[in-house]
């Protein structure tokens, strides 16, 4: 991988995992899917307004269909679980299990794009996988049911990232990043519509400062600015690599949990970190003589 490459995905990691920070604090504040909404359509507008700027097309009517699919499964549903899951786990825990997103991804296009899963890399998921159970099993977070259940949400978030990952490498080939980053915000802004007109809300008390700020967080910094970063590495090192930035996610998620929640970091949080930072090393092959790119 190129340095520019690898900024990129500090960069990219950094900002995501921000984004549990602000989902924390917004998502009980203002409801879950509230949040959400106002994440993507303001991140929709932002880079709207970038595009009218540069005097870029949106490519909207020819590419629609392929925006609602990206939104979907990309944004409006991982995102939303992602928010309910917060409700019950902390920001570091809610970062950590994201980081098994990799391993889906993988398996996803094992099964969809024929790519040969090496002993290595079955290995590799094996474990991540023993590093995630690590988090969980040993975390300062009492395992109530709706813990469980919150934790089952986060993991079927990382799934719909796998498949989204790979469905945005095979049908937006050639088209900007920055296109393909508005429509994704659209296409979620939109497909959330009617489950946020039955779940505005209860008061407009809610909307405390910090709440609007976590929000608008979420929308330009940790979906605006973090997407086109995104469909960059997309174009640039394919879906598998750059999924894997979400193995340094947690490291920024549980940073910004203790610096501005005071959140708790337990030994077994640790303790996963190393097993999952050792499954990357089996998984993904980093040498740069052995990356294939697509020419521009």
């Amino acid at each position: 991988m190129k340095t520019k490459d690898i900024g990129a995905m500090f960069a990219l990691a950094a900002l995501w995992g921000a984004s549990f920070l602000f989902i924390r604090i917004a998502s009980p504040l203002i409801g879950p899917i509230f949040t959400i909404h106002g994440r993507v359509t303001i991140a929709a507008i932002a880079l709207l307004f970038y595009i009218f700027m540069i005097g870029q097309s949106t490519q909207f009517k020819r590419l629609w269909k392929q925006y609602l699919v990206i939104g979907a499964l990309n944004a409006a549903l991982p995102f939303t679980l992602i928010a309910f899951a917060a409700l019950h786990l902390n920001a570091s825990m809610s970062a950590i299990i994201n980081s098994m997103t990799p391993l889906f991804t993988a398996l996803v296009v094992w099964v969809w794009m024929k790519e040969k899963l090496t002993m290595r890399k079955w290995l590799g998921i094996l474990t991540g996988t023993i590093g995630v159970i690590i988090l969980v099993g040993w975390s300062p977070i009492p395992l109530t049911i709706e813990v469980l259940i919150a934790i089952i949400l986060s993991v079927l978030s990382t799934v719909s990232y796998g498949i989204a990952g790979v469905y945005a490498k095979k049908n937006f080939g050639g088209v900007p990043p920055l296109t393909v980053a508005f429509g994704q915000q659209l296409g979620a802004s939109l497909l959330l519509i009617p489950f946020t007109l039955f779940h505005l809300p209860e008061s407009t008390a809610v909307l405390t400062p910090m709440a609007a700020f976590s929000v608008v967080g979420l929308a330009l910094l940790c979906t605006a600015i973090a997407y086109l970063l995104y469909f960059y590495l997309i174009e640039s090192v394919g879906p598998t690599k750059t999924l894997s930035v979400t193995f340094m996610i947690p490291f920024f998620g549980m940073l910004w949990g203790v610096l501005f929640l005071n959140e708790q970091i337990s030994l077994g949080m640790i303790a996963g970190l190393i097993v999952i930072l050792t499954s990357i090393f089996l998984i993904f092959d980093f040498h740069p003589k052995r990356v294939t790119r697509k020419a521009a």
